[in-house]
């Protein structure tokens, strides 16, 4: 829809000033008679001030604060949409919620669990061309690493660099994971949204299975891959060069994966469970089930190009401003008050 649109509408709170400048224009006029009232006689002082016109007094006030409407019009950046320069992409929201704890670095699956992850991730993007994508790191707490945007290049560069240290918190809390997914979305339909969680499903918290339930009742598909292998395996500890050692017993850990709570959240959701082995079989399995989603065709916001508008307000900020200047607070003529 090709309507106008303002590009930063968050510096509406600039109009709040407004009530500031009031308030200085009352406090002004006030002293003005406070002053005069204590000048000396009454008949003297009207005398003296007789050429003052408190009309255009207040009339200058109103110009500067139209000047100044005009101005945070200019800043807020008016638009129109003029066409998306004949690029239309056709294709859904996809979040990548990536789990990036520490036991995402165990070796049961080759390189390791993470690097696994990744390979998937880059498949997937290449699968979807007309997706727009976002990414979700997640441990102890979860984090948007990247919006939804149609940039896989810039997209492919945060999942090459997602690491444990990116989420210094320790833990895995899926729970998390879905809502900071969610919340990527903001208010977009529902139709097009789906989430593709990647974890080994050690979760810390079991709140992630009430959470899906309220997700599929919005509308969100949440496709779950489970990375690892049930025997499991040790996690490298680069501190040490060894393996990650249980504090209270002293025994290494053993990080094993936990598919149960993967597939059910899936199944919540009318998504699927995949377990990586293979990863062109994943993506064949993943993009299968996006597929059954509604797509849409989206001009991309980076491509659109716009008319400007914000040059109409700076025009009438300074017109308004050389209006105020020129106009004299005094009266022109007997008559005027």
């Amino acid at each position: 829809m090709n309507s106008f649109q303002f590009q930063y509408e968050f510096f509406e709170w600039l109009f709040a000033v407004l009530l500031l400048f009031l308030l200085l224009f009352i406090g002004v006029n006030k002293w003005k008679k406070r002053t005069a009232g204590k000048m000396g006689n009454p008949l003297l002082v009207k005398a003296m001030l007789r050429r003052f016109s408190q009309r255009r007094f207040t009339a200058k006030f109103v110009l500067i604060c139209l000047a100044f409407v005009m101005g945070v019009l200019a800043l807020m950046n008016l638009r129109k949409p003029g066409g998306s320069d004949g690029i239309v992409r056709k294709g859904i929201d996809v979040v990548f919620a990536l789990d990036v704890s520490r036991s995402m670095l165990a070796e049961d699956v080759q390189p390791n669990r993470l690097q696994r992850a990744r390979q998937l991730i880059s498949k997937l993007m290449d699968a979807l061309p007309d997706s727009r994508v976002g990414l979700v790191l997640f441990a102890g707490k979860a984090y948007v690493q990247m919006p939804l945007s149609s940039d896989h290049g810039a997209a492919q560069m945060f999942v090459n660099e997602a690491s444990p240290d990116a989420v210094p918190m320790k833990g895995t809390v899926i729970s998390d994971a879905l809502q900071e997914s969610l919340n990527a979305f903001g208010e977009r339909d529902a139709k097009y949204r789906a989430v593709v969680l990647i974890s080994d499903g050690e979760d810390h918290d079991e709140a992630a299975i009430d959470l899906s339930k309220e997700l599929s009742k919005r509308g969100l598909m949440v496709n779950t891959v489970g990375i690892g292998s049930p025997t499991g395996s040790f996690i490298p500890d680069d501190s040490t060069s060894g393996n990650k050692i249980d504090k209270e017993t002293g025994i290494e850990i053993i990080s094993k994966l936990n598919e149960q709570e993967l597939k059910q959240i899936a199944a919540n959701t009318r998504g699927i469970y995949v377990h990586l082995q293979n990863s062109d079989d994943a993506v064949k399995q993943i993009t299968a089930n996006l597929s059954q989603i509604d797509k849409k065709v989206t001009g991309d916001m980076n491509l659109m190009s716009f008319s400007y508008y914000f040059w109409v307000f700076v025009a009438l900020t300074l017109l308004l401003l050389i209006w105020e200047q020129l106009l004299p607070e005094g009266r022109r003529k007997k008559g005027d008050r």
